[in-house]
């Protein structure tokens, strides 16, 4: 069984929204997936950090605030400069998300330090492989994956003047899952764990 990891830090519920949906497509046979709230993880000495070190990969979700993590994702990045000296998640999975309420609203600088703290502890990235679904006429935006175009990890829309429960919208929901789905077969192929066959 490979283990995924979920650190996420959500101010208004959409990020977590999208990180269930994350969860939800990294759920497929083989992988043990689990969701772990940020401000759990505020110092080094609290919250499950162990849980996280035998991980085989951790997928790091924050909001895109001012253009750049939240607050408490940075403070949970910060409290991780233990795990840095030991080298505990060297070698493991990495990957990101992100929501902003504007289409791009600068997520991409977000998505940058999140690889660039995984790149800090030697951690491998995957990024998103989904072909942006709205990049000529007749496309509909509204239903397309993948519809802002972002490669280097996920970036979703959340309507700023609308409750979680009514954005991202289910498009930007589906590409959560497919998401999730491609850094869980990524794991298990990394952690050669081989994943049982489907249910028919």
């Amino acid at each position: 069984m490979a283990r995924i990891a979920i650190v996420y830090h959500s101010g208004y519920g959409h990020t977590a929204k999208v990180a269930e949906h994350v969860r939800k497509g990294a759920a497929i046979s083989g992988a043990d997936v689990r969701l772990y709230e940020a401000e759990d993880l505020s110092a080094p000495d609290k919250g499950p950090w162990a849980e996280l070190a035998a991980a085989d990969a951790i997928i790091f979700g924050a909001p895109t605030y001012m253009g750049s993590v939240s607050a408490a994702m940075k403070q949970f990045i910060d409290a991780s400069s233990k795990v840095w000296m030991s080298r505990t998640w060297e070698n493991k999975l990495a990957a990101g998300f992100t929501t902003s309420g504007s289409l791009s609203g600068d997520k991409q600088v977000t998505l940058q330090q999140l690889a660039t703290f995984a790149a800090q502890q030697g951690m491998i990235w995957v990024g998103n492989s989904l072909p942006t679904g709205y990049n000529a006429s007749g496309h509909d935006f509204g239903t397309a994956l993948n519809r802002a175009g972002f490669f280097l990890g996920l970036g979703t829309q959340s309507l700023v003047d609308l409750p979680a429960d009514q954005t991202p919208n289910d498009a930007d929901l589906k590409t959560a899952e497919l998401f999730g789905r491609r850094v869980a077969e990524a794991t298990l192929r990394w952690a050669r764990v081989p994943a049982e066959p489907a249910l028919a």
